[in-house]
C-alpha cells in the first residue's frame, strides 16, 4: 500500500505540473497564431525536444520494447534504424526551408501551407489535407490514450475505461487552455522525464536480471534473437529470416518523418531558423541514445521474465514491460517506489507528448483549414481559439470511444497511422520544397493517392503474402510520389507568381 501512495504522489504530483503550464500559458494566447505555434518564439532546445518528445509517442517505452522482447533486435532494431535516419535527414532538408516558406507566406498550419504554397484559391488542398489529418489523427490519438489506460489498468487495477477518459481528461484540460506553448513547453518536461524512465529501468532491469553476461548469454541462448538477420518466433526454438526487401520496408519509418504534422510544425515555430542546426543535434543525439535504450530493454526484460523476476509476457501484453519492471521495482523502499513513479510517468509523458500535439493539429485543421479557410467562414480570434479548443475535445471523446477495446496493440495502430501521413504528406512536402515545377494539381492527386494507398496496400494487397507482405508506408510513398511528379509534369506549369515566391524562398 506504502508503495502505490508514493506512486501515486510522483504521477499526481507530474500530472499537476502538467496543469499548470497550461494554466500559465493560457494567458499568452492573444491571437490563433499563438494558439498554433506559439507566436513562432521557440527556442532551439524546446524545439528539439519538443518535436522529438511528440514524435516519440507511447510506442518507445511501450511498443518497441514490446517488438523486442518478444522477436530480438532485428525488427526493433531496423525500425529503430529507419527512424534515427529519418530524423536527421529531416532536420537538414526540411526545416529550415519550411520554417522560411511558411512564414513568408504567413502559413499557420501545413494544410495552410499547402494551399499557399501553391496558390490554390479554391482551397481544395486545404479541405482534403485536413480531412486526411483528422483520419489518421484519431487512432493515433486513440492509441495514445490507450497506453494511459492500460498503465493505470495493469499497475493500479484501475477499471480500463474509467482510467481512459480519466487520462484523455488531464491531456485536454492543458492543451485546451495553453495551446501550442504549453504543448511545447509540457514536451520539453515529458522528453527529460521519458529519458530519465529510460535509463532507471534498463540499469535497474540490468541488475535484476543478474548482471549483463547473463542477459547477453540468455539472448544468444535463442535462435535469431540477437540477429539483425533473423527474428525469433515466440514461443519456439526456431528463428526465420528477416530479408533484404523486409529490411528496407522497414527503415521505411524514416520517409514517415516528411509528412508528420505535429514535427513539422515545430520546424515551423522556431524563433530563428539559424538556431535549427543546434535543434537537430540535440534532437538526433536524443532520439539513438533513447530508441538504442528502448530497444535493449526488451532483451533485457526477457532475462528477467527467465529469472522469475517478471511474469512471461505474451502478444500484446509485452508492450507493458516496463509497468511491470516498475511493479517490481516499487516493493523495495519508499525512495524506489518514488522513482517508479516517476518510470510511470516517463510512460504517461511519451503518450501525452503525441497526443497533445496530434490534438491539437487536428483542431487547427477543422476550426482553421476546413471552416475559415475551406468554409470562407469569418470567425474573430477568440471565437477560433474557442472553435479550436471544442474541436479538441469532440476529437478526444471520438478517440476514446475508439480506444475502449483493452487489447489494441499500441506498435500497430501507431505504424498505421504513420504511415498514412507519411506517405500522404511526405512526398507533396518534398515536392513543394525542392521543385519548383510542382503543382497543385500533382499536390492533390499525390496526396489522395499517397491516403488511399495505405488502405488499399494493408488491407488487399498485403493480403497476398511473400513480396507484398511489406510495410505499406514503402510502396504508398513511392506511389505518391510518382504521381505528384506525372501530373506536375502532364498540366500546366505554375503561375509566375508561385515561382516567383519559390525562388525567394529558395535564396533566403
Amino acid at each position: 500500500m506504502t508503495s502505490q501512495i508514493c506512486i501515486i504522489i510522483a504521477i499526481v504530483l507530474y500530472l499537476s505540473m502538467m496543469i499548470y503550464v497550461g494554466i500559465s500559458n493560457s494567458k499568452k494566447n492573444t491571437s490563433v497564431d499563438d494558439f498554433y505555434l506559439g507566436g513562432r518564439k521557440l527556442g532551439p532546445v524546446v524545439t528539439a525536444m519538443s518535436a522529438e518528445a511528440s514524435d516519440m509517442s507511447s510506442w518507445l517505452l511501450m511498443g518497441l520494447p514490446g517488438v523486442a522482447y518478444l522477436s530480438g533486435v532485428a525488427e526493433a532494431g531496423w525500425t529503430a534504424i529507419g527512424l534515427a535516419i529519418g530524423t536527421y535527414v529531416n532536420w537538414l532538408i526540411v526545416s529550415k526551408k519550411i520554417r522560411r516558406y511558411t512564414s513568408e507566406i504567413h502559413a499557420l498550419t501545413l494544410p495552410d501551407f499547402f494551399s499557399k504554397r501553391y496558390v490554390d484559391d479554391k482551397n481544395i488542398l486545404t479541405c482534403v489535407s485536413a480531412i486526411i489529418i483528422i483520419i489518421f489523427f484519431i487512432p493515433y490519438t486513440a492509441s495514445g490514450f490507450a497506453a494511459c489506460a492500460k498503465l493505470f489498468n495493469t499497475f493500479f487495477g484501475v477499471n480500463y475505461m474509467v482510467a481512459l477518459i480519466l487520462s484523455a481528461a488531464v491531456i485536454v484540460l492543458y492543451c485546451t487552455m495553453g495551446g501550442f506553448l504549453a504543448v511545447s513547453t509540457t514536451d520539453l518536461i515529458q522528453g527529460i522525464t521519458m529519458t530519465i524512465a529510460l535509463f532507471v529501468v534498463i540499469f535497474y532491469g540490468i541488475s535484476s536480471a543478474g548482471g549483463l553476461d547473463t542477459v547477453m548469454a540468455n539472448a544468444e541462448a535463442l535462435p535469431g534473437y540477437l540477429s539483425m538477420l533473423n527474428s525469433y518466433v515466440p514461443g519456439t526454438d526456431a528463428s526465420t529470416p528477416y530479408g533484404g526487401l523486409t529490411i528496407v520496408s522497414t527503415l521505411a519509418w524514416g520517409l514517415g518523418y516528411f509528412g508528420m504534422p505535429h514535427i513539422l510544425l515545430r520546424f515551423m515555430a522556431i524563433e530563428d531558423e539559424n538556431k535549427l542546426a543546434f535543434s537537430r543535434r540535440i534532437a538526433t543525439v536524443w532520439v539513438v541514445i533513447s530508441m538504442t535504450i528502448a530497444v535493449f530493454i526488451g532483451i533485457v526484460g526477457y532475462s528477467m521474465s527467465k529469472a522469475s523476476v517478471l511474469p512471461v509476457l505474451e502478444g500484446s501484453n509485452s508492450e507493458t514491460i516496463i509497468i511491470q519492471i516498475a511493479s517490481v521495482l516499487s516493493q523495495h523502499n519508499v525512495l524506489t517506489a518514488l522513482i517508479a513513479g516517476i518510470i510511470l510517468a516517463g510512460i504517461l509523458a511519451a503518450t501525452m507528448s503525441t497526443a497533445d500535439s496530434q490534438l491539437l493539429a487536428a483542431a487547427s485543421s477543422i476550426s482553421q483549414n476546413l471552416l475559415q479557410d475551406f468554409g470562407k467562414k469569418k470567425i474573430d480570434t477568440n471565437t477560433s481559439v474557442k472553435i479550436a479548443r471544442m474541436t479538441v475535445i469532440i476529437i478526444s471523446i471520438i478517440s476514446v470511444v475508439l480506444a475502449s477495446n483493452p487489447d489494441s496493440s499500441v506498435f500497430d495502430i501507431v505504424s498505421f497511422a504513420w504511415a498514412g501521413f507519411g506517405a500522404a504528406f511526405g512526398p507533396i512536402v518534398l515536392c513543394a520544397l525542392f521543385w519548383k515545377r510542382s503543382n497543385k494539381w500533382g499536390a492533390l492527386f499525390g496526396m489522395i493517392t499517397g491516403g488511399a494507398m495505405i488502405f488499399i496496400w494493408k488491407y488487399g494487397i498485403a493480403k497476398f503474402g511473400g513480396v507484398f507482405a511489406i510495410y505499406e508506408l514503402l510502396p504508398a510513398f513511392i506511389l505518391a510520389l510518382a504521381v505528384n511528379i506525372v501530373v506536375s509534369l502532364a498540366t500546366t506549369a505554375p503561375s509566375k507568381a508561385v515561382t516567383d515566391t519559390y525562388e525567394k524562398v529558395m535564396k533566403g
